[in-house]
């Protein structure tokens, strides 16, 4: 899949997943929701992200099931939200790996770059 095309699969999942009550189109792993936790985040503010967002790094399926990408996304309030989202094509659906508010001691300002 083509990286547009994955990141246009991400917005229509998190958007089917706001708009369908039984929010079958993205997963959670126990990560995921350890980190949102963490960093005060909702389940809510991180799909609003990922309706929104855009992919910052791709990562090739070696050494992992499914292919995954580092995306940015912007919560309701504007605050920047990285995760990290595997694409489950043959189930039509995503699944967050990670999740988490992007440190200025790790990114640049841009939020898009490693320092």
């Amino acid at each position: 899949m083509e990286l547009l095309d994955k990141q246009a699969f991400i917005h229509r999942k998190a958007r089917e997943n706001r708009e369908h009550p039984d929010g079958t189109q993205v997963y959670w792993s126990r990560h995921a929701i350890t980190e949102m936790i963490q960093d005060h985040l909702t389940r809510s503010e991180v799909e609003t992200a990922l309706t929104n967002c855009e992919i910052i790094e791709d990562y090739p399926t070696t050494h992992r099931p499914l292919p995954d990408c580092l995306v940015l996304g912007q919560s309701p309030n504007t605050q920047p939200i990285h995760a990290v989202v595997a694409i489950d094509e043959a189930r039509d659906r995503i699944f967050i790996v990670t999740v988490y508010r992007p440190s200025p001691e790790r990114w640049e300002h841009d939020w898009r770059t490693r320092k």
